[in-house]
């Protein structure tokens, strides 16, 4: 019972951490210091996608549901399992990517361009 909890728990921190990736550039729009936080996320969702590096929520969440007696995740790992297919389609992937990708891009746009609009406007006060 303790072991399925912890997968559980891994699936909710998991799907936080892809939300966070996605939107986290824009919630530094109002929390700035939160920006670093969020570029080390990106980077690391960026290499695990582009790289292949594993990670270890999704390890976690595999171990924990061994132990709990039910089965592995598939090698496809946790976007797979959890998100194509069910939240988009599977022939959408590409697409979802660019757009999340896009969503991160424009985030750090926004907070530069907001960053250095209140710099000019402390310089000017």
């Amino acid at each position: 019972m303790l072991y399925r909890a912890l997968a559980d728990v891994t699936v909710v921190v998991h799907l936080a951490f892809v939300a966070y990736v996605v939107v986290g550039g824009f919630l530094a729009w109002r929390y700035k210091r939160t920006i670093w936080l969020h570029a080390c996320c990106a980077a690391w969702g960026f290499a695990s996608i582009v790289v292949g590096i594993d990670c270890p929520l999704t390890a976690l969440e595999s171990w924990a549901r061994v132990q709990g007696g039910g089965t592995a995740l598939p090698s496809t790992g946790f976007i797979d399992l959890y998100l194509t297919g069910v939240i988009y389609p599977e022939s959408a992937l590409g697409a979802v990517t660019v757009l999340a990708a896009c969503a991160v891009v424009v985030s750090w746009v926004g907070f530069a361009l907001l960053r250095s609009r209140s710099r000019q406007a402390l310089r000017l006060s």
